[in-house]
């Protein structure tokens, strides 16, 4: 085995097929989308070239109403949820569950259920929950003489977009919790024996010893959370369609309506291509600040 990891041809031969089936996978389809971006198309008849006509149009024109900037705004909002509200609980869960709270294997498991249910099964538990008649949110306000708080939740343009980024950002506290956990715990305990024995208090050891020792993987879930939250679609599909637009709508289901409700395959790519760029320019963004970070840590 030793030689076989030593003989550089004989791992080239091991990552070659990989490698083309990742460019296939990966890559092809972006290029593509890229190239229709550039026409005016509507998957049947013949293509025009319009080159960056449906670029500019998203940013500028909006010709179809779509408003796409507001959309890009409200990952955006989705984004920023996701790191300060999301991920705070993630790591308060992980802290006190690492620590061997009584029935810390259940309360895991439970806190990571909302991980491993369908989107689908998750967006109907919702709809549920937000039914303006019989929901139980209104029911609970209700009862409550709250009354003048119930609200159409989902339609109303003042609460929709908040109510359909509740359950996401309650769905993945438990896959950023289980993350961070896991690093919790492979920490040493020697160092928490020392810190009880100088007299640290446990919120004094979680800041000095546990979350500066995890730090790593909480870079990488800040960059998941972030780049997630960007390209985000499933739930705002089902509980909302990117309705009422602008106030819901994402770029991944305008992208959709684009090109499979109105056949508009070249204005819908220009639209799959700026998310691949955001992504991209988000994750370097992320990359040289955490970079930056560090290097100010370490002088």
């Amino acid at each position: 085995m030793h030689q076989v990891f030593g003989n550089k041809k004989a791992i080239a031969v091991f990552v070659v097929p990989a490698l083309i089936l990742y460019i296939l996978v990966g890559f092809f389809p972006i290029l593509q989308s890229m190239y229709y971006s550039l026409l005016d198309w509507d998957g049947i008849q013949p293509a025009k070239f319009i080159g960056l006509a449906s670029y500019k149009d998203l940013f500028f024109t909006d010709t179809y109403g779509m408003d796409f900037n507001h959309s890009i705004l409200n990952t955006l909002y989705l984004a920023v949820l996701s790191v300060f509200m999301q991920l705070p609980i993630a790591l308060v869960l992980a802290l006190v569950l690492a620590r061997g709270v009584w029935g810390e294997k259940l309360y895991r498991t439970l806190y990571f259920i909302p991980v491993l249910v369908s989107s689908s099964v998750i967006g109907v538990m919702f709809l549920k929950i937000y039914q303006p008649e019989y929901g139980l949110l209104n029911t609970i306000l209700n009862q409550l003489g709250l009354s003048s708080w119930t609200h159409d939740w989902l339609t109303e343009s003042g609460t929709a977009l908040i109510s359909v980024m509740i359950p996401i950002v309650w769905q993945y506290i438990g896959y950023h919790m289980l993350l961070m956990y896991a690093a919790i715990k492979g920490i040493p305990e020697d160092l928490y024996e020392a810190a009880k024995i100088d007299g640290a208090s446990s919120i004094r050891t979680a800041f000095s010893i546990t979350i500066p020792l995890i730090s790593p993987i909480l870079k990488v879930c800040v960059i998941f959370a972030v780049l997630g939250s960007l390209k985000f679609f499933d739930l705002v599909f089902i509980m909302t369609n990117g309705y009422p637009t602008p106030e819901t709508s994402v770029p991944s289901t305008l992208m959709y309506s684009s090109i499979f409700n109105r056949n508009m395959y070249g204005y819908g790519s220009a639209m799959a291509v700026f998310m691949v760029v955001e992504c991209l320019f988000f994750y370097l963004v992320l990359q040289k600040l955490i970079r930056t970070y560090d290097d100010k840590e370490e002088s």
